[in-house]
């Protein structure tokens, strides 16, 4: 096995910053020789701006194509920016147009306009039909590199052209049968083509049972038919139900890889495209927004604890507790957020069995409540030895689980409708509503009681 086999991502970026801090650039572009693209691109992210725009110009203008396509955005929009209109031209040449249409955006309209002339008008107009397209969706995420054939010719004819087409498009396990009018009918698999007789017609080798996958379906539902169905590709249909394009599972990866990321990053306002390595300014703004937001959310929480201003003067206990009823509430209206919101996504739940999901979550809150209330009142008589404090404390907690279940199954749904990403703004908007119903339960029973 080679040592490109062998040696991990890890062993390559510290090579590869030794060479870099050592300031030998020839030795550090050496390093990235008989890597595939996407590892390079990995390593580009790896390290700083300025390094980065050291190497890039020494890469093969033929394999910086491939590597930009595999970039997050904001690093790939540096590269670009420091790429003659030429160089980019050179590394667009051969790209997938569903690659190119995800650079075509961050192009300045000149170099946009020398792209275009390079294209023969067939390519033309599939750039401008797959730029059509929403980036999150089929039509955006589709491959229009697609194999067509007739339902009235014969195996031995299919076998003919696949020969004089010399080389087939990655990926590719079927082909894709249409009528005249380039509608589609269904597919027939490369394997099922050399296991029947060449002189048999194909309509009876069709697949009917592959539905094809409308352009304006959402990628994250793209996704989710290729993981339930176990595809290697799909085709992609307008409204009209003509054939446009397909999707192949190396872009359904990119597809979950990314909302993976988006997931982890979103929890913290952050953006999974953003470069590790930005400058401070850049970085301190985009994240100066999410620290606005959420002291906002704090100052709404403060108020409600201002309204027990007196009662909190007279029982300090009250004021070492809080925080044990706002975590409680925090965590299991976390628990039900991420649980649901999973669901939303992965399609598994909507609006006909959320009511069923709320009833079973509100359930479980009640239950942890009970039996939580029981542990933390225990407690807190052993601690301060009042009864009265011990059963305000299991109320309140009892009450801040039932109603942090209640909102952790029902704000994503919300948010879907209001078309705000619940895992951006769900966790934010959840602990301050379980905050304050915390606050406000132990504080105002405490008001009442104590």
């Amino acid at each position: 096995m080679s040592e490109v086999e062998n040696a991990s991502f890890k062993d390559y970026l510290q090579r590869l910053m030794s060479a870099l801090e050592a300031s030998l650039y020839e030795e550090a572009v050496s390093q990235l020789a008989g890597l595939h693209s996407a590892e390079i691109a990995r390593l580009l992210e790896a390290i700083s701006p300025k390094n980065r725009i050291q190497l890039w110009p020494s890469i093969d203008v033929g394999t910086q194509g491939d590597i930009l396509k595999d970039l997050n955005e904001d690093v790939r929009s540096q590269l670009l920016s420091e790429m003659g209109v030429e160089n980019i031209v050179k590394a667009a040449e051969g790209m997938d147009m569903d690659d190119l249409a995800d650079i075509v955006p961050q192009l300045p309209e000149s170099t946009l306009h020398n792209l275009l002339l390079t294209l023969d008008y067939k390519h033309r107009q599939h750039l401008k039909r797959v730029l059509s397209y929403p980036k999150d969706s089929a039509g955006g995420l589709m491959n229009i590199d697609i194999i067509t054939v007739r339902d009235d010719v014969s195996v031995r004819t299919v076998i003919r052209y696949l020969r004089l087409l010399k080389e087939m498009p990655i990926d590719t396990d079927q082909i894709f049968v249409v009528d005249r009018a380039y509608k589609y009918l269904g597919a027939i698999h490369i394997s099922t083509l050399l296991t029947h007789e060449a002189e048999q017609n194909i309509t009876p080798l069709i697949n009917k049972t592959l539905k094809p996958i409308p352009a304006d379906m959402p990628e994250t539902e793209v996704a989710n038919l290729f993981e339930q169905r176990d595809l290697i590709s799909a085709p992609v249909v307008d409204e009209n139900n003509q054939l446009i394009g397909r999707i192949t599972i190396d872009d359904v990866v990119d597809v979950i890889r990314d909302a993976a990321e988006h997931s982890v990053m979103s929890m913290a306002g952050l953006d999974e495209e953003e470069d590790v390595f930005a400058p401070v300014i850049e970085s301190t703004k985009r994240r100066s927004v999410w620290l606005g937001v959420n002291l906002i959310t704090v100052f709404i929480a403060v108020f409600f604890i201002g309204l027990f201003e007196v009662t909190l003067q007279e029982k300090i206990s009250l004021a070492i507790l809080m925080p044990v009823v706002a975590s409680m509430g925090g965590i299991a209206g976390t628990q039900t957020l991420i649980l649901v919101t999973r669901g939303i996504a992965t399609g598994r739940i909507s609006h006909s069995n959320l009511k069923m999901l709320m009833n079973k979550e509100v359930a479980i809150g009640f239950l942890n409540g009970v039996v939580w209330a029981a542990v933390i009142g225990a407690a807190t008589y052993i601690w301060f030895e009042d009864e009265l404090l011990s059963i305000v404390i299991a109320l309140a907690i009892i009450a801040n689980l039932i109603f942090a279940a209640f909102s952790g199954a029902f704000l994503p749904s919300l948010l879907v409708k209001l078309k705000i990403d619940p895992a951006l703004a769900g966790g934010v908007i959840l602990t301050t509503i379980t905050d304050v119903i915390g606050f406000v339960a132990f504080l105002g029973l405490a008001a009442l009681v104590i």
